[in-house]
């Protein structure tokens, strides 16, 4: 018996991919430190990245946050081309083992701040939730000079969700965690896949 196409409507579209590079380069003087890196990611897929140090790992995350501009080749976030700045770095979100706190404000103030500049509608409340989720609200209130090493990467790891990137570039980013530190990073990351985010994992760890 013959069957009827499917409506436009019940019709599964593909899904776009969340990140895609093509032929992505970076050099610095005659030394390429990235050197033509394509791929694409889906939501929900983590790519991990192994390598030995001066590899060009953190290098080509630098490029992926929009950090560093390419020598050569492309790259997009949500079909959004890195070239367009702020459009496209406001869907990335950028997990590094150096800290990058202002260390004169207070830790709700980094958040905080990073949650104005992403243009969320209520941002003290967006860097309370993000604070908690890496189970270091108690501490909101305390500047980030004051705060071991731990616990401000646990400050830089809510700075990096605040705004619920769509990719989320994570650099060595379980350096300096406990164990309490640890599981609740590992569960923002489920998280964040489970919302359709893709993840970049740069470690050492296999």
């Amino acid at each position: 018996m013959m069957q009827s196409a499917s409506s436009p409507s019940e019709q599964v579209l593909p899904t776009r991919p969340v990140a895609e590079a093509e032929g992505l380069a970076r050099a610095f003087g005659g030394r390429r430190a990235v050197d033509e890196v394509s791929f694409t990611l889906a939501g929900g897929e983590c790519l991990a990245l192994f390598g030995p140090n001066g590899a060009g790992k953190t290098t080509l995350l630098r490029l992926l946050a929009g950090l560093l501009a390419p020598s050569a080749g492309s790259c997009r976030v949500d079909g959004v081309a890195l070239r367009h700045g702020r459009e496209a770095r406001a869907r990335v979100g950028l997990i590094s083992h150096a800290s990058m706190l202002y260390g004169a404000l207070t830790a709700r103030e980094n958040v905080e701040f990073a949650a104005k500049m992403y243009g969320l509608p209520d941002p003290p409340a967006a860097a309370m939730r993000a604070l908690a989720a890496m189970r270091v609200a108690d501490r909101a209130e305390s500047p980030v000079r004051a705060l071991s090493r731990g616990l401000q990467q646990r400050v830089s790891i809510a700075r990096a969700i605040v705004h619920g990137p769509r990719l989320l570039l994570c650099d060595e980013p379980y350096t300096g965690l406990d164990e309490a530190g640890s599981g609740a990073l590992t569960a923002a990351l489920a998280e964040r896949r489970a919302q359709g985010a893709a993840l970049m994992l740069v470690t050492h760890n296999l």
